[in-house]
């Protein structure tokens, strides 16, 4: 229920899952921002979100935090659900779950999974379940391809050396300037 109305209140799928999660997180509050920005005050902590029953089900000191939590979780399933060719309710199903963990750790401590390792655990079960390859994204790809391209990162006394070479320079350049205008004179 809150979903439909997060994207009604955006417009379109497509444009909530171009919003960031900070967005996201207060979307349907803008008056009460506004009118905190406006004094100075306290932004708000939630908008449409509120009515999640994640967040009725938080205590009222862990309130923001699930909230800021199930708004990144919206915003990833958003562009996940605007963006994937194939659908599917897998990665709703597993963000669901890291909600609860997250719910149960803020309650009594235990330890919540990583989204990189649900995402991969869904992935691989989406492999399995269609009997096929389906790539990763692409962007991950590259950041490899450029990580492994990139020579390391140079240290900071090479820095210096080549700061301390172009300061040189300069003023070599800015004499002989000096000098020809004296020529010229």
């Amino acid at each position: 229920m809150v979903g439909a109305r997060l994207i009604s209140h955006a417009g379109s799928l497509t444009n909530l899952s171009k919003y960031p999660a900070s967005t996201v997180q207060i979307l349907g509050a803008e008056k009460a921002l506004f009118r905190a920005l406006k004094t100075k005050g306290n932004t708000p902590k939630y908008g449409l979100i509120y009515h999640s029953s994640f967040i009725g089900r938080a205590g009222a000191k862990n309130k923001g935090r699930i909230s800021r939590f199930v708004a990144n979780k919206c915003s990833i399933a958003s562009r996940i659900d605007c963006f994937s060719e194939v659908p599917t309710t897998k990665f709703g199903e597993a963000m669901k779950e890291q909600v609860e963990e997250r719910l149960e750790f803020y309650e009594s401590g235990a330890t919540p999974s990583k989204n990189a390792d649900t995402m991969k655990k869904v992935i691989e079960g989406l492999k399995d379940a269609a009997g096929e390859d389906i790539e990763e994204p692409k962007s991950s790809k590259k950041r490899k391809v450029e990580e492994e391209s990139t020579p390391s990162k140079k240290s900071k006394k090479e820095k210096t050396e080549k700061s301390e070479d172009k300061k040189e320079k300069k003023e070599k350049k800015e004499k002989k300037e000096k000098k020809d205008k004296k020529e010229k004179k």
